[in-house]
């Protein structure tokens, strides 16, 4: 019995679902996302309460089962409250701004690295040595913070480069006399 999947998904007043055709679709204050439903997983709505269960008994199918529960409580907590990812820039000369949907950094090589923004994603800086990538979609946030992170990412020896906020670089010695 899956651990995740037998808990009910409680949906906020502010977040409308729609069920049909094996799609459930969640429009809340920040966005819309919609999730396509494999034919091995049920789902039930009452009131502001989503719950999910196998239609049949295989290992596929419980597999599935709090694969789905997950995916959509992040569905609704996407469109609820929208997810964020914070990037550290370390480094002597290290920075970026942000015009519009256009992200610029310099990273230490002899051009501007410039990344643009898709429309589902918000890329914000605080500072010079922050980026904050929001949105609703939790997928799409994690996979372009891990886009602008691959540009430079952290150096064990002086630990130079971008880091996620809550990430610690692992540093080595160096070289030795």
């Amino acid at each position: 019995m899956s651990r995740v999947g037998k808990y009910p998904v409680t949906v906020p007043s502010e977040v409308t679902l729609t069920l049909r055709e094996g799609k459930i679709t969640a429009q809340g204050k920040c966005g819309t996302l919609s999730l396509a439903l494999r034919s091995e997983i049920e789902i039930f709505i009452e009131q502001h309460t989503i719950w999910i269960k196998p239609r049949v008994e295989s290992k596929f199918a419980r597999a599935l089962w709090g694969t789905t529960r997950a995916n959509i409580y992040n569905m609704v907590f996407g469109v609820d409250q929208g997810f964020s990812r914070r990037l550290d820039i370390v480094g002597v000369g290290y920075r970026a701004a942000v015009k519009g949907r256009v992200l610029t950094m310099a990273l230490g090589f002899s051009h501007d690295v410039v990344y643009i923004a898709p429309d589902d994603v918000v890329i914000e800086c605080d500072t010079p040595t922050t980026v904050t990538v929001r949105g609703a979609s939790k997928e799409r946030v994690g996979q372009i913070a891990a886009e602008i992170r691959a540009y430079r990412p952290p150096e064990p020896y002086k630990g130079k480069g971008i880091r996620y906020a809550e990430e610690q670089v692992l540093r080595k010695e160096g070289k030795k006399k």
